[in-house]
């Protein structure tokens, strides 16, 4: 399947398969837009795109990504696994040794070399260009901007690319957090203590300005790609270019020194002043609770950029299931390879929605050792953003880790509390409220595999209940002829 080129073809081919429904009528930002999109969401509904946004001439589209064959049709994939293949027939490449292995790896080397951005010149993104200081200014107000919860400290852009440079290596970030916008002029930037953004944030002294663009829309690929959890070093563009086997085009912005995706609907340009800081929040998270009000720093906006018809992309976060679970399942498959080839006795791994990421990752090994439960586990928490899992649970290669049924069912009957509940300390996700300090907690690895005599159990370990394949085939193949049809 060919790349998208931009959001708003993306939105055309959901609409012609019957993926899209379109609402005519007005509809308020304040509260309602995120209640219709929740019980559509909660249902695995269409996508939405609501044209007429009381205050805003902008069309608003939520729930793009919100079952998995969108996901899927996002990433021009019909199976996400597929990406993960291609990550791990990458990673697969051996050092040639001769000029005949040289020269077969050459079209595999090939499609890497087109993966770089591309910097254009012209882009529709400005086609539309409001600078402060003119006659017709930039306002936020212009933009439908959701109001999702009634406790929320106000309106949150949820779906903007928030593009940062590090100063010392002038490396280029992308990552996908709220924005609180605070009035017509200024946003809080509530990048969280750990990710990247923070970290280039921190790479200014007091008084100086950080420029900072804010990309809502381009291609499906780029806007997954900001929500991707990738290793240090690794460019959400490039990553996104290798996604769609095109490059992603961008442009340089008209008051920032940094490249925006040229096919953005609408880009926020400006910059955090260091030092100056504003109290964000509360919001209703993706937790499904309100993250509690600290203060953030804010975005000063010197332009905003946009298509001449733009379409104004959102979502909602909450209780789960919600849109953002099959972005991050989309992370679960695609990156799986990569942590095999760091974790590699891993068969399996499931992120289930009601961990909201952070809180819980199941994962199936072929056990071969005593104690390889708890290494597996304290692998995990030594890789990237895997830090901050406050449980994970390790079953046996049988146990399918995507049935909770069958993984619940696995753990309580495997474990002993005392010697297999394992605990360690150390950072936790921003938004975890249950550890009594902000950033810092406690996490705990479950072993709920069968347990050898050198783990301390003595006695015999019985063997789960299972048909023979024989029979199962038999009774599949005459199923019909008992009258089950």
């Amino acid at each position: 399947m060919a790349a998208w080129k931009n959001l708003q073809g993306f939105i055309a081919e959901l609409e012609r398969r019957g993926e899209l429904r379109r609402v005519k009528v007005p509809v308020d930002p304040h509260l309602e837009i995120a209640e219709i999109a929740d019980r559509v969401m909660k249902a695995g509904g269409p996508a939405l795109l609501f044209e007429q946004v009381t205050g805003s001439s902008m069309p608003l589209a939520i729930n793009l990504f919100g079952t998995k064959g969108r996901m899927e049709l996002a990433l021009g994939v019909g199976d996400l696994d597929e990406i993960a293949r291609r990550i791990e027939e990458l990673m697969a490449i051996p050092s040639p040794t001769g000029l005949i292995e040289k020269l077969s790896l050459l079209p595999r080397l090939a499609e890497l070399a087109q993966f770089p951005p591309k910097v254009v010149s012209k882009a529709p993104c400005q086609e539309i260009v409001r600078k402060m200081g003119a006659a017709t200014g930039p306002s936020l107000q212009e933009l439908p901007v959701l109001q999702c919860w009634p406790k929320d400290a106000g309106r949150y852009v949820t779906l903007g690319a928030t593009i940062t440079r590090n100063k010392a290596t002038a490396k280029r970030n992308v990552g996908l957090y709220r924005l609180q916008m605070f009035d017509a002029k200024t946003l809080g930037m509530h990048w969280q203590l750990h990710k990247d953004g923070a970290d280039h944030w921190r790479g200014y002294r007091k008084g100086e300005r950080m420029p900072v663009a804010v990309a809502l829309g381009g291609d499906p690929a780029s806007i997954y790609a900001a929500s991707a959890p990738l290793p240090e070093g690794i460019d959400e563009y490039l990553f996104a270019g290798f996604l769609r086997r095109e490059p992603v085009e961008l442009v340089r912005g008209v008051t920032v020194d940094l490249e925006v995706p040229a096919e953005a609907e609408v880009v926020i340009e400006g910059f955090v002043e260091v030092g100056e800081r504003r109290e964000e929040g509360p919001f209703g998270d993706h937790t499904g609770y309100y993250s509690l009000p600290e203060p953030y720093p804010v975005m000063q906006v010197t332009a905003i950029t946009h298509r001449k018809q733009p379409v104004y992309p959102t979502t909602i976060v909450g209780i789960p299931p919600m849109e953002d679970l099959w972005l991050g399942k989309a992370t679960e498959r695609i990156f799986l390879p990569l942590i095999r080839k760091m974790v590699p006795e891993i068969l399996e791994m499931n992120f289930p929605a009601e961990g909201i990421f952070n809180n819980a990752v199941i994962v199936s090994v072929r056990k071969k050792y005593p104690g390889q439960a708890r290494k597996v586990a304290h692998a995990l928490w030594g890789l990237g953003q895997l830090m901050f899992t406050k449980v994970i649970i390790v079953v046996d290669e049988w146990v399918d880790a995507h049935n909770l049924s069958q993984v619940a069912w696995a753990s309580f009957m495997n474990i002993d509390p005392k010697r297999d509940c394992f605990f360690v300390e150390g950072p936790v996700d921003t938004l975890n409220h249950a550890s009594p300090q902000w950033n810092y907690g406690s996490k705990m690895g479950v072993d709920a595999t069968a347990k050898l005599a050198e783990e301390g159990h003595p006695r015999p370990w019985p063997d789960p209940i299972r048909m023979s394949p024989e029979i199962k085939e038999r009774v599949t193949r005459r199923w019909s002829e008992y009258g089950f049809g």
